[in-house]
């Protein structure tokens, strides 16, 4: 029946109906976002199961616009007197302007809904030789505690532009952690990973590599120290410590922050803002990536943007309401974390692009300082940019070797000072698959980040 939506099959064949309803009040833009999304996830303690979970998310999102109001209604009845109900809820927005009709749509695609065939006993099984792998890497092991977490998305959109796609996007995530005791001592170690593809497409090597990660990470603390703080220059290893500039400089490129005024990047389009060593970009093409978007969740295609062109200031990331406002075109950054949400914009896989600096050379050219290599919390003021990051592990730089191991220090400073104060970039990029998700407006969606070695000429460590 028209009314219904088939079961075994994600569709909407009242699409043009509801956006046209939704436009009744005087929209100039709708959409309609679908979701049907699978959750599991299983913990393993000591060898033991310790929880399992499973939750499954579907309903369809509402949004219209008129210049720059929002009118967002969601349903989880894909009905179509639901439908119409939430359309009509969300085309208030519109206000009494003049009313438009919905561009003629080409057939809504529909795809078949995804069984649930995660196999909660394959989990099992990673996650007990996964143990067994840390355990045999070293003897002072005394706890061990894995778990696994997928996440299967299916999307359709379509707008009143004539816009309409299906996506499929698979996420799967291992959490380690390792807990040593040596002489009377104990120490915990972490380690992370997260892509979008299927749990079961996860090679031994991925596993081995965690393994050895969280160990190595677990018994580095053992011979660390905390080290005298004061400003000083901190090179910043690859992977991992990209978070810094997640968190302190690529929120303060969101298109929003600059439209009310709230980034310090606020009308600096075209200007330096950095040395011409530094190009920053903002991808959603690189498959494996959780941030990749092969469609952003307003329906524009995934794409790399480039922020930050060799010190100038190049692009903000965009969604559609920001690029209305600034007259660009939208950069693919619209992004929600369920049908629940309105999106917004929101960064996908930021990186620094690889320098021409040989890392062995960045590190030699500092006389004392420390080199960063594991984040863990933070706060950051997105406005002023003003950072505080926890650091886990890292080395004290003396006469341009790494000697002494040291630990649980805090670096200090400012976003945008410390994007200005790099002074040169290392030719190792690389891009780190933790499992990280980025929280903003109250919605979480996963990110990955990069870095090449860098040399940041002064920060605040203590």
């Amino acid at each position: 029946m028209e009314n219904e939506i088939t079961q075994s099959v994600l569709c909407l064949p009242y699409a043009d109906k509801v956006l046209d309803e939704a436009l009744s009040w005087g929209g100039d833009y709708a959409e309609i976002f679908v979701e049907n999304t699978t959750v599991h996830s299983l913990e393993l303690q000591d060898q033991r199961v310790s929880q399992t979970q499973q939750s499954l998310i579907y309903g369809a999102g509402i949004r219209v616009l008129k210049d720059s109001c929002t009118g967002y209604a969601y349903t989880m009845d894909l009905s179509m007197p639901a439908m119409m109900n939430a359309a009509r809820f969300a085309a208030t927005a519109g206000n009494g302007g003049e009313r438009l009709s919905a561009a003629a749509l080409p057939q809504v695609p529909a795809m078949p809904l995804l069984e649930d065939n995660v196999s909660i006993e394959l989990m099992k099984k990673r996650l007990l030789l996964l143990d067994e792998t840390v355990r045999n890497l070293d003897g002072r092991i005394i706890k061990v505690k894995a778990a696994v977490a997928t996440r299967d998305q299916q999307v359709l959109f379509v707008n009143s532009q004539g816009c309409s796609f299906t996506d499929y996007r698979p996420r799967a995530s291992v959490f380690l952690r390792v807990v040593m005791e040596q002489d009377g001592q104990t120490q915990m170690g972490f380690a992370t990973l997260s892509l979008q593809k299927d749990f079961h497409q996860f090679s031994e090597t991925d596993f081995t590599d965690l393994a050895k990660t969280a160990v190595d990470r677990t018994a580095f603390l053992f011979d660390a120290v905390q080290p005298e703080g004061g400003e000083m220059p901190v090179v910043m290893a690859p992977g991992a410590s990209g978070i810094l500039m997640h968190e302190a400089i690529g929120h303060a490129f969101e298109a929003d922050f600059n439209r009310v005024g709230t980034s310090i990047f606020a009308g600096k389009m075209g200007q330096r803002v950095c040395r011409p060593e530094v190009t920053i970009v903002d991808d959603g093409t690189q498959a494996e990536d959780v941030g990749c978007l092969r469609w952003d969740d307003e329906g524009i295609p995934g794409q790399r943007t480039v922020l930050v062109d060799k010190g100038v200031l190049n692009s903000y990331m965009h969604d559609r309401i920001s690029a209305r406002h600034y007259g660009v075109e939208p950069t693919g950054n619209g992004r929600r974390e369920s049908f629940r949400h309105a999106p917004q914009p929101r960064m996908r896989s930021t990186y620094m692009m690889a320098g021409e600096s040989n890392p062995e050379d960045i590190i030699r050219s500092v006389k004392k300082g420390i080199y960063a290599q594991v984040f863990t919390n933070g706060q950051v003021q997105i406005g002023a940019g003003d950072f505080t990051f926890y650091m886990k592990q890292g080395y004290l730089i003396e006469d341009g070797h790494l000697t002494q191991p040291i630990r649980d220090i805090n670096v200090i400073g400012n976003g945008p000072r410390a994007l200005a104060d790099i002074s040169m970039v290392g030719n190792d990029l690389l891009i780190d698959h933790s499992a990280s998700m980025c929280g903003k407006g109250g919605q979480s969606v996963p990110v990955s980040q990069g870095l090449p070695t860098v040399l940041v000429d002064k920060l605040v460590v203590g």
